[in-house]
C-alpha cells in the first residue's frame, strides 16, 4: 500500500534567514543542515543510534506508552557551548495545557552523544544562524530526543495539540520514520489564518520556526504492519533564560 505524503517546500541554506524573517519558518534538506553545521551528512546520521535506548516518558497524562525521550540543556555564548547541570523541563499552562505547570525530570542524554563533535557543531550552527536574525549574548537551549511508537496502536507526537512552546525559536529535525503512516506536520501563522501541511521524510531534514509567530503540531502515527516509530530531535532556543518553574525560582 502506498501512503501519500505532502512534500515539504524546501528552503536553501542561503535563504534560511530570509525565510525565517519573511515567513516565520524555514524547511531545510538534510544536506543543507549538514552544510550549516559544517559536518559531513554521514556524521550526523551516525547520531541516530542514540535514539535506540530512550526511556519511556513517565509523564503522559493520557496514560499512553507511546513516547520515549531524553533531555539536555545548554548555553551558547558566541562560539562557546556549555552544557548546564541537568534540570527539569518546565512549561507554563499557557503553552502546554496538558503537561504544563509541572517539573518533568527526564533522563539526561547519553554522554557519548553530548560529547560528540557533530552534535556540538549542530547546536552551535543553529545558534549562529539565529544570530543573523536576532543577535543575542547567550542562547538558552533545550534538546529533546523523542521516539513516538505505535505500541498502543497509535502514537501522538503532539498530544497537547496545536501549540507554541514559549521560546524564541524551535528546530524540529526528522531523524527516522519506520513502518508508519501519519506524522504530518502542520504549522499556522499565529496572527492570521495562513497554514501549511507537509510530511518530513528525509532523515535529518529540518523545520525551523519563529515560535512567537508560528503554531505547530504533528498528526498521530499508525503502524503499517506490526510496529512502527518516528524519531525526532527538538531544539528550543530562548534569549532571556530558561523557562523555570515557580518552585525553582523560589529556591
Amino acid at each position: 500500500m502506498t501512503i501519500a505524503k505532502l512534500a515539504p517546500p524546501l528552503t536553501s541554506a542561503k535563504e534560511a534567514v530570509n525565510s525565517l524573517n519573511d515567513l516565520g519558518y524555514a524547511i531545510l534538506s538534510a544536506e543543507d543542515v549538514a552544510t550549516l553545521a559544517k559536518v559531513n551528512l554521514p556524521e550526523l546520521q551516525t547520531l541516530t543510534r542514540f535514539w535506540e535506548n530512550l526511556p519511556r516518558d513517565p509523564y503522559l497524562k493520557d496514560g499512553g506508552r507511546y513516547r520515549f525521550r531524553r533531555h539536555v540543556s545548554y548555553e551558547v555564548t558566541g562560539d562557546v557551548l556549555t552544557m548546564v547541570p541537568h534540570r527539569a523541563h518546565w512549561q507554563s499552562l499557557n503553552y502546554n495545557a496538558l503537561h504544563g505547570g509541572i517539573e518533568r525530570w527526564f533522563e539526561p542524554a547519553e554522554q557519548a552523544l553530548t560529547g560528540n563533535v557533530a552534535w556540538q557543531m549542530l547546536i552551535k550552527s543553529m545558534c549562529h544562524l539565529l544570530d543573523q536574525l536576532r543577535p543575542v549574548r547567550t542562547w538558552f537551549i533545550e534538546a529533546h530526543q523523542f521516539r513516538i511508537d505505535t505500541t498502543d496502536g497509535i502514537g501522538r507526537p503532539t498530544p497537547e495539540g496545536a501549540h507554541r512552546d514559549g521560546v524564541d525559536f524551535v528546530a524540529v529535525f526528522l531523524l527516522n520514520r519506520e513502518n508508519i503512516k501519519g506524522g504530518e506536520t502542520r504549522i499556522f501563522d499565529s496572527g492570521g489564518s495562513a497554514g501549511l501541511r507537509f510530511t518530513l521524510t528525509q532523515p535529518w531534514s529540518l523545520l525551523l520556526m519563529n515560535d512567537e509567530r508560528m503554531i505547530h503540531e504533528s498528526t498521530p502515527i499508525q503502524p503499517v504492519g506490526a510496529h512502527g516509530f518516528r524519531d525526532t530531535l527538538i531544539l528550543t532556543f530562548r534569549s532571556n533564560g530558561f523557562q523555570e518553574s515557580p518552585i525553582q525560582n523560589q529556591q
